[in-house]
């Protein structure tokens, strides 16, 4: 198979995610699968074995949901693929579609929960406020909660009578309160440990009458879970030695905690005994789990892969759950691990070098989103893509990310962006120094938050990048949160301690648009037309300024939001910037 065709390959692969299932009805899930060439939902009765497709729209389907009992799937349904819509359901079984709360108005979604009883909580975003209502069928809404910070719904006891909020009341969206309130809106406690210390809420036990509640919190600076009855006030904290990026889950009885933990790029699973405080490990391969949950029978099913081997739905009992269907993507070369002296302390970054030719090489360093995420020993066609093309794929969890403590995801204070980039040109140093990396043949790349920091790379370290490839990026802070929508101005002023009008030279400073008069390097822009994360006209303002100074640069734009669902969307785009690599940076 030839280069091309191979990484295309790895794209078109038909993947799913874990399928999800029913809290009453276990042999009832769901799942999302490209296997349409879009990313859509899916029933699949275990007990029959039939699965069929639910949805079938053009920009395809990011969210969606089974309620307790089996009898309904739910799924987010917007307009233009801007994230801006309303929820639909339909009956497992198939049959007509009808919306979840017919009374509500359109906006961005924060989640839904659903109960035993047929009563949903929907939070929606628009207008400048955060609402949540509860919605039953054949009967008006009602709103439970609205505030003009962000807000969204965590979770709802089984039997509909508890809802549990997370909030940014307090004025820090990135650390938010945990509150339970009744469905007249009572508050019945909430959790709150100070600026610094979020506390997240999970889920409630899934076994009706459980009034606990499955959170994380903060406290020792990393998220440790904890198990709370708001009606009582009782809190058991769950140490642990080192949590890393901790997510978790309970076990169907409600006697145990699947832990799943990500500590330096890989990930463990683990049952937390809450009788005896037992913590034993499960046995799985070495490499990455998405996303993991406990079946009735006690077994475990999770999603892995490795940036070796790709994606596969697993049980701890040793078999595949299911297969994807179609054949499968051809697997790409492992990560190394490389650990660097930083500006901030100890950085850890992953490095895939290509099967020919020799180093040094022309390397693109690829940088996450979030920056609440981080880089990955997992399967990547993109990171596989550049690797084929004869690049070796650097990426940086640099400050910002997860995984690596409280302490080092809260750091970006003061400087947003630089300190970024100052862990980025660090790592770089570091793989030219050991002759990995080509310094004339250096590219900088990333899609959102790491499109923002190519664009602010270019401008601040032009000395660095032959070239620049940034997608749906942030270009002017202060343009982009008068269009983003709601959670994103939230998360602003989260992070800049205000909005532009209260911060505006900590806005400017931290903008790409501020130093395009410094950028020596071509650079290729890709903009989503409805993106309400990172919008087109604070591109357009970086653009034309580009234009206006006289500097190399290419714009793509495609008819979607932030990311496409569209597989034949995301080869187009991959192929424009290998397209765009190949002309500034030669591959001997």
């Amino acid at each position: 198979m030839k280069a091309e065709e191979r990484w295309q390959a790895r794209f078109r692969a038909s993947r799913m995610t874990l399928p999800s299932w029913s809290r009453q009805a276990p042999s009832r899930s769901i799942y999302r699968s490209n296997a349409s060439g879009t990313w859509e939902v899916y029933a699949w009765d275990r007990g029959t074995g039939v699965t069929r497709q639910v949805t079938d729209r053009p920009k395809g389907t990011a969210h969606a949901a089974i309620d307790p009992t089996g009898q309904w799937i739910y799924w987010f349904a917007d307009t233009e693929g801007d994230e801006f819509g309303v929820w639909w359901r339909q009956p497992f079984t198939g049959g007509p579609d009808e919306l979840a709360a017919p009374d509500l108005p359109a906006g961005q979604p924060g989640g839904i929960a659903l109960s035993a009883t047929g009563l949903a909580a929907i939070s929606l975003a628009s207008g400048g406020s955060f609402r949540i209502h509860l919605a039953r069928a054949g009967e008006d809404s009602h709103l439970l909660y609205e505030h003009a910070e962000a807000a969204w719904v965590a979770d709802m006891s089984l039997d509909g009578s508890l809802i549990a909020i997370n909030h940014g009341e307090y004025g820090d969206f990135r650390h938010p309160a945990l509150r339970v309130v009744r469905q007249c809106g009572d508050v019945v406690g909430e959790l709150y440990d100070g600026p610094g210390k979020g506390v997240i809420g999970l889920s409630f036990a899934p076994v009706l009458g459980d009034r606990r509640l499955l959170a994380l919190h903060e406290r020792r600076q990393r998220h440790e879970p904890l198990v709370w009855d708001a009606v009582t006030g009782e809190q058991r904290e769950i140490w642990l030695k080192d949590s890393g990026d901790l997510a978790a889950e309970w076990y169907h009885d409600g006697r145990g905690l699947l832990l799943l933990r990500d500590n330096r790029a890989r990930s463990y699973l683990h049952r937390y005994d809450l009788a005896g405080g037992g913590l034993t490990l499960i046995d799985t391969p070495h490499g990455v789990i998405e996303e993991a949950a406990p079946r009735p029978s006690g077994a475990v099913e999770y999603s892995w892969s490795s940036a070796s081997r790709p994606p596969v739905i697993r049980s701890s009992n040793g078999q595949v759950v299911m297969n994807a269907g179609g054949p499968p993507a051809p697997p790409s070369v492992p990560v190394e691990d490389l650990d660097v002296d930083g500006p901030g302390g100890r950085i850890h970054a992953l490095v895939s070098r290509p099967e020919h030719g020799a180093a040094p090489y022309p390397t693109v360093f690829v940088l996450h989103g979030g920056p609440t995420a981080h880089d990955r020993d997992s399967f990547s066609p993109e990171a596989a893509a550049w690797v084929d093309a004869g690049y070796a794929v650097v990426r940086v969890n640099y400050r910002g990310s997860t995984g690596y403590g409280s302490a080092w995801r809260d750091a970006l204070h003061g400087d947003v962006g630089r300190i970024e980039l100052a862990d980025v040109a660090a790592v770089r140093a570091w793989v030219v120094e050991r002759g990995i990396a080509d310094p004339t043949r250096t590219l900088l790349s990333g899609t959102a938050w790491g499109g923002y920091l190519t664009l602010l790379g270019l401008g601040t370290q032009p000395d660095l990048w032959a070239a620049g490839i940034a997608a749906v990026p942030i270009a002017c802070h202060q343009t982009s949160y008068e269009d983003e929508a709601e959670s994103l101005r939230a998360y602003h002023r989260a992070l800049f301690g205000g909005s532009p009008d209260e911060q505006p030279e900590r806005y400017a400073a931290s903008s790409p648009i501020t130093y395009v008069d410094q950028v020596k390097a071509p650079v290729l822009i890709l903009a989503g037309e409805n993106d309400t994360r990172c919008p087109l006209r604070q591109i357009e303002k970086y653009v034309a300024k580009l234009a206006e100074h006289g500097r190399d640069h290419e714009v793509y734009t495609y008819d979607a939001v932030h990311g496409s669902l569209v597989v034949a969307e995301r080869i187009a785009q991959i192929a424009l910037q290998l397209d765009f690599a190949r002309k500034h940076v030669n591959v001997h």
